[in-house]
């Protein structure tokens, strides 16, 4: 799939909260707002929903959750690589928290739609559009031991049926643990997510 622009005929853009029109085939960093993002993944259910508590599980939340245990794991990393792992997700905001069974059967398309919206994302907040390799396996660590987590506490797996499908349990703080696993209500999930970007970016 070659970018190209949205037409009249073929609608390829999606109106924001903010009155932003984001382009996803080809985006644009001037049309991406972080109230948009946070609104959004605090409505995204991580899991397609089958987990356990009175709410979802949500993208904005498991963000967190990734960035949390990057700190555990890398605890003297730039705060800048600790953006991009909150970040990382960013772009289910629009395109929604696909699971990875699914996105095994799938072609090359979702993942190029998903790389020019996250680069996008990146340069909108001042982060290089590609991580360097060493950040981006940091973050797909920390986002492997965060599904370890959320797969044992919340999703019905054995915790050999995680260690195996996700690596092994990161041990964060018994109160860290206990509260990023605890469903949090969309507004809670939104409101902690703005914080923590706000927290982070201007650092």
């Amino acid at each position: 799939m070659t970018a190209r622009k949205s037409t009249e005929t073929t609608r390829a853009w999606q109106r924001m909260l903010s009155g932003r029109r984001l382009d996803l085939l080809d985006p644009s960093p001037l049309d991406i707002e972080i109230v948009d993002i946070a609104h959004g993944l605090a409505r995204v259910a991580r899991w397609n929903g089958q987990t356990s508590g009175a709410h979802i599980f949500s993208v904005a939340q498991h963000t967190l959750l990734v960035e949390a245990v990057m700190r555990q794991q890398m605890p003297r990393v730039d705060i800048r690589h600790r953006l991009a792992a909150l970040l990382h997700d960013a772009p289910e905001y629009v395109i929604g928290d696909m699971i990875s069974p699914f996105k095994a059967v799938l072609d090359g398309h979702y993942k190029a739609v998903e790389k020019r919206l996250l680069g996008a994302i990146h340069i909108r907040f001042g982060l290089p559009p590609v991580l360097p390799d060493e950040i981006t396996q940091a973050i797909k660590a920390a986002d492997r031991g965060a599904a370890y987590l959320e797969a044992t506490h919340l999703a019905g797996f054995s915790q050999a049926e995680a260690k195996r499908l996700f690596g092994r349990d990161p041990e964060l703080p018994e109160a860290t643990e206990r509260d990023y696993l605890t469903p949090w209500t969309a507004a809670r999930a939104e409101k902690q997510f703005l914080e923590r970007f706000n927290t982070l970016h201007a650092s």
